[in-house]
């Protein structure tokens, strides 16, 4: 049985997913985009996953780079989200305005975040559209511990399924 493309839109955005900025950086050029395809992968060595376009300026320079940093942000301030949809414009101390630090990586921090995780590339797994960044953890702080981090169903933003034309 053939599925639909909104069956299957449907479905896969029901997946809860985590809202968050990956920050990537090669060389002096560094970005930062929002994504919802995060996910712990191991616990030794502590490994991330995120899930990146093969097309974007953020899987260059993760591939470029070797690493990622990922940030999370307050389920009840997502209007950076909407902010990062694009590359992004680097002044040297913000990306898109919003204040970054760089991480033992030299991944960009965002001072505003409320926990962030640093990440060394192990491996790159080509998926077709989107390439499976597995990261370990060298790194991370959490700024604030009572806040939940913002997920999927705190925006209208719906990404998975298929590729829309």
């Amino acid at each position: 049985m053939a599925l639909h493309d909104e069956l299957i839109n449907r479905v896969t955005w029901k997946i809860p997913n985590a809202l968050a900025l990956v920050g990537s950086r090669s060389g002096d050029e560094r970005n930062a985009m929002t994504t919802s395809w995060i996910t712990q992968l191991a616990m030794e060595p502590v490994l991330i996953g995120i899930g990146v376009d093969n097309s974007s300026v953020t899987h260059r320079l993760i591939t470029e780079g070797g690493s990622f940093s990922i940030n999370l942000w307050s389920g009840d301030d997502t209007k950076v989200f909407r902010m990062f949809s694009k590359p992004a414009d680097d002044d040297g101390c913000s990306l898109n305005g919003w204040p970054v630090t760089a991480a033992t990586t030299g991944a960009p921090i965002f001072v505003g975040s409320l926990a962030w995780l640093d990440c060394e590339v192990r491996r790159g797994i080509d998926l077709g559209s989107h390439t499976l960044f597995i990261g370990e953890l060298i790194d991370a702080a959490i700024n604030d511990d009572e806040t939940r981090p913002a997920s999927m169903d705190d925006t209208r933003m719906k990404y998975g399924g298929v590729k829309r034309h």
